[in-house]
């Protein structure tokens, strides 16, 4: 599969887990991290389907940024949301830590 899809995939479901947890429970913080990590990944996956610089670099904040704010709550709380949100940061983390190390 290739970066740009798995990057707008990555997007989609961090943005669809924002609103969701806006809808179910009104945060505010979850529509707005949601959102804006969604949004990281889907410019990372557009800037590399049209071949512009740094969109594996905007990938990897994404989920550079996810895994910070979501592994440290999935270690302390152990709760689900949490440690899917830490598994799918660790999974971008690797593929696009390992792209980026490819082009070291």
């Amino acid at each position: 599969m290739s970066l740009e899809i798995i990057a707008y995939v990555l997007g989609a479901l961090t943005a669809g887990g924002g609103t969701m947890g806006f809808v179910r429970t009104g945060s505010i913080p979850s529509i707005a991290a949601g959102l804006t990590v969604g949004l990281l990944y889907g410019l990372g996956g557009y800037r590399l389907q049209s071949r512009q610089p740094y969109g594996l670099e905007l990938a990897l904040l994404a989920s550079i940024v996810l895994g910070g704010s979501s592994i440290p709550r999935a270690i302390r709380g152990g709760k689900p949301v949490p440690t899917v949100l830490s598994l799918v940061s660790i999974f971008g983390l690797l593929t696009f830590g390992n792209a980026y190390r490819k082009t070291l």
